[in-house]
């Protein structure tokens, strides 16, 4: 977000994919995980109508990254009111609306001062959440971009997360058809985390919280050896 003529060589049409997974390879291959790379690679392949859609991406799967992580700790919805309180407080005070105005100065003071506005208190999540806000504002009002992080969590919040697991890997088409049965049976949109499991050997198992729905080829099987056992 920072270096426009990064920006734009990342995003640039008629440069080609594989010299733009090349460039941020060599950019971030040593300081980001092998999976985060992988990811940024894959972005930068793409096509962006703006080189600011490229760096958007970026900043919303972080943050999807963070709330995946508050989500998988039982931390969701406390991220999400900690967030909201948190920016309501800063909007109500017109002093720490200075501290984190875009005119100010210092990057590393309001992040210590986010620190002390919060520390121990809240979700880690929360915590890198307010910072990032704070810091890294991009062009918004600091209590804005929480707004948007909270928005993202209550998103998140509403969204069911099924459990998928099959013997093969499901095409896009089945896919989006097992997510519309299961958006039209629970009444809310469901997002759907796949497994393969060879041992299965055909079908799905889905959970999704206490619900189980097990349509694996394997547990018909057992279910069978169990009949002819009785």
């Amino acid at each position: 977000a920072g270096h426009p003529g990064l920006r734009r060589a990342l995003t640039d049409p008629s440069r080609d994919g594989t010299a733009k997974a090349e460039l941020i390879t060599r950019l971030v291959g040593g300081s980001v995980c092998g999976p985060a790379a992988d990811l940024l690679s894959g972005l930068v392949r793409g096509r962006w109508a703006l080189a600011t859609d490229l760096t958007d991406a970026v900043e919303a799967l972080a943050v999807q990254a963070e709330l995946a992580a508050a989500e998988r700790g039982g931390r969701l919805d406390a991220v999400e009111d900690e967030l909201f309180r948190f920016s309501r407080v800063v909007a109500g005070d017109s002093r720490l609306r200075d501290a984190f105005s875009l005119r100010t100065e210092g990057v590393e003071r309001k992040a210590e001062l986010v620190g002390r506005l919060l520390g121990s208190r809240v979700a880690a999540e929360s915590l890198r959440l307010a910072t990032r806000a704070a810091t890294r504002p991009r062009g918004m009002r600091t209590e804005q971009v929480r707004e948007v992080y909270v928005r993202a969590a209550a998103e998140r919040r509403r969204q069911l997360v099924a459990e998928v697991v099959c013997a093969v890997p499901l095409t896009e088409g089945q896919r989006t058809r097992l997510a519309a049965a299961l958006e039209r049976g629970y009444g809310r949109p469901v997002r759907l985390n796949v497994d393969i499991d060879p041992g299965v050997v055909g079908g799905l198992r889905v959970q999704i919280g206490g619900d189980l729905i097990d349509g694996t080829l394997a547990a018909r099987l057992d279910e069978a050896g169990r009949r002819l056992a009785s």
